[in-house]
């Protein structure tokens, strides 16, 4: 069975424009990676937990901000790892500056036997969608462009 994952794609509007919050995962093995690294808010859940529950949860632990909805539901993708990720958007403002993310732990250097902790998320940002659309690992565009289809400003 494919696991899955649920998150949330929290925007707002500047002049009329959706502005997306992303986050950037923790750890040494990102530290250097930028474009195509970002993801939306989320994690793994177990069965039972509903999908919704689990993403304002990760969005919870990995910003330390909470998501007020109404809550838009995303259409589902599927990573190269058979991995079916669930999102919505949330319209709020949260403040990247503020970051709280929860913690976990690896060996690292490699085989040392050392265990360190590492934030899951090291930092979150607001991009416009274009920057967002190359941010963001490629997976989940089609999160920001259902969402940016669906906000545009008419006029």
């Amino acid at each position: 069975m494919a696991k899955t994952s649920a998150g949330l794609l929290m925007f707002r509007l500047r002049d009329g424009e959706p502005e997306v919050l992303l986050v950037h995962p923790g750890g040494p093995f990102w530290a250097k990676k930028d474009e195509g690294a970002w993801s939306i808010p989320k994690g793994e859940f177990p069965a039972g937990e509903e999908p919704l529950a689990a993403a304002q949860r990760e969005f919870a632990e990995e910003t330390g901000c909470r998501a007020q909805g109404p809550f838009i539901p995303l259409t589902p993708i599927t990573q190269r790892s058979g991995k079916v990720v669930y999102a919505w958007a949330v319209e709020g403002d949260c403040d990247p500056t503020q970051l709280h993310s929860n913690l976990f732990s690896l060996e690292w250097p490699p085989k040392s036997g050392k265990h360190q902790q590492f934030p899951e998320v090291d930092r979150a940002e607001w991009f416009s969608v274009a920057v967002a659309l190359q941010k963001i690992i490629p997976a989940q565009r089609g999160f920001v462009t259902e969402l940016a289809a669906g906000t545009r400003s008419t006029g």
